[in-house]
């Protein structure tokens, strides 16, 4: 850890801390009190006061990078130093190596993490198992981070006596080791935000961007960052977001998982939004494709690319017919955005990257993205945004059951460590758990019905958590059962699926449960 958690490095994130801290904190209130008045009934739209910018024809963002042109897959997955290895030697063009969702922060977690990263760039990373030993392969993917969003805090570090910024933190001390390096070696300092909920917050990001750089002598523009297009907030300012940042922009990216969860929670007062089961909830629907089609044509306006969803799937080891149906499944995902104009996708697994390749390859031959196809066709009103009807939908016992479990098994691995779960064959991490219990949370609160008749009550979801633990408890037995945090567990879930009072976000009351505090 000293490698990381040098004094020089620590000034350096305190220098950001004290430079931009306030001004965090001021959208986090701005957060609240717009919160408030959706709340109120306020509905959103395309800004008034930003027309000019969506009208005017002749701004682009800054050209890719030769090593962020083609983007056709990429990878993701937390920054253990096995998955940095494999993920790099995947085949993929770009790993995002995550420090969020799909990261859980304990403070080994991020600084090792850290530790990992300078070792990848500096291609002396290793891990040597009694099954297997890791090594990089001669070409890797191109490296890009995810920092950690605006509204989580990183308790271990204070400033002036609070905590930093987790942003802050991930962001500094990965830039402040690296940003040199990193151009040196014919890349750069690259990152993917998440969780943005306006372009005022992405104008936060810009100016950290400059100030770091000026600071430690880096030309301005090195930096490249792709946004996560996952708050239904976002989705009414994309282009906007992308002129904040045009100077260090790489693009959109449509994170459709926390978009489905950012729709419950800032509509969590409409007692007609009843999403239906999760599964039913697909890129098809009308939303998630006026969503998905308004990306492709903001970006491409704008000569950014615009980076498919999530593939989630873990291919099983030993159901060959689960696969076939569930790759099936991947690849006409795939041939969708590829059709729809999207220069590049997301995969959870190794042995998905060549699924996903597949239908991009084919879309763009030896082309490496495809930003000349600009969508005039596509035309997106607010109301489609904001129709959330799903043919067909329903809520069923199964569905509120998986929500169940997976919340359970989720939190549990989070709290002891590990911020990517295999569940069910899918890859689950803080953004399916937050639809799962976002979606028990409101189907109670607005008196849901499961199509099998029974009312959603919090006594069923309490029922239904003591089956399923059980269940837990006989696969795993007694003694794992008790060190698993499963308990801890349950007290989280039921405090931000249960309580009357809406949790913003499940990872804040585990983030103290994971420090040493009560949640």
């Amino acid at each position: 850890m000293r490698e990381v958690l040098t004094t020089e490095a620590l000034a350096f994130v305190a220098s950001l801390q004290r430079e931009f801290g306030a001004t965090r904190e001021r959208l986090l209130t701005a957060r609240a009190e717009r919160q408030r008045r959706l709340d109120a009934g306020e509905r959103p739209d395309f800004l008034a006061a930003t027309r000019a910018i969506r009208d005017d024809p002749t701004w682009c963002v800054a050209a890719a990078p030769s090593d962020l042109r083609d983007r056709r897959v990429e990878i993701t997955g937390p920054t253990d130093r096995k998955m940095v290895i494999n993920a790099l030697n995947s085949g993929a063009r770009v790993f995002m190596a995550d420090f969020e969702d799909a990261n859980a922060p304990t403070w080994e977690n991020m600084v090792l993490g850290q530790a990992n990263l300078i070792d990848a760039i500096e291609r002396s990373i290793a891990l040597d198992t009694p099954e297997k030993s890791y090594r990089l392969d001669a070409e890797v993917a191109t490296l890009v981070v995810r920092p950690r969003g605006w509204h989580l805090p990183e308790r271990h570090l204070r400033v002036d006596g609070a905590p930093v910024s987790a942003s802050l933190f991930d962001f500094g001390l990965y830039f402040f080791h690296n940003a040199r390096r990193l151009l040196d070696k014919g890349t750069g300092p690259y990152f993917y935000l998440p969780k943005l909920e306006s372009h005022l917050e992405a104008r936060l990001w810009n100016d950290v961007f400059c100030f770091a750089q000026d600071r430690l002598g880096i030309p301005r523009g090195s930096i490249r960052a792709t946004v996560l297009i996952e708050t239904i907030l976002a989705a009414f300012e994309m282009e906007e977001i992308l002129y904040e940042l045009r100077d260090h922009s790489a693009g959109l990216n449509a994170g459709r998982w926390d978009y489905i969860f950012s729709i419950i929670k800032k509509f969590r007062s409409w007692d007609d939004l009843l999403l239906p089961d999760r599964i039913q909830v697909g890129v098809t629907v009308p939303f998630m494709r006026a969503y998905s089609l308004l990306l492709v044509k903001a970006c491409h306006a704008r000569g950014a690319h615009a980076i498919g969803g999530m593939a989630a799937y873990i291919p099983s080891r030993s159901d060959a017919g689960v696969n076939e149906t569930a790759l099936a499944r991947v690849r006409e995902d795939k041939v969708r955005e590829s059709a729809d104009g999207f220069d590049g996708t997301w995969v959870a697994h190794p042995d998905l990257v060549p699924i996903a390749r597949a239908p991009f390859d084919e879309r763009l031959g030896e082309r490496p993205n495809q930003l000349d196809r600009l969508r005039p066709d596509v035309a997106v009103s607010a109301a489609d945004l904001l129709d959330f009807t799903v043919p067909g939908g329903s809520i069923t016992e199964s569905g509120l059951r998986n929500d169940v479990s997976v919340g359970l098994q989720y939190i549990a691995s989070w709290l002891r460590g590990s911020g990517a779960v295999a569940l069910f064959n899918l890859m689950e991490d803080a953004a399916t758990a937050e639809i799962a219990r976002s979606q028990i949370w409101q189907w109670w609160r607005h008196g849901g019905r499961l199509a099998e008749g029974a009312a959603v009550t919090p006594e069923l979801v309490r029922r239904i958590e003591d089956e399923e633990l059980a269940r837990v408890r006989q696969a795993i037995g007694d003694a794992a059962y008790a060190a698993g945090r499963f308990d801890d567990a349950r007290r989280v879930l039921e405090q931000v699926a249960l309580d009357d009072a809406y949790a913003e976000f499940l990872t804040i009351p585990a983030y103290e449960l994971l420090t040493g505090g009560t949640p």
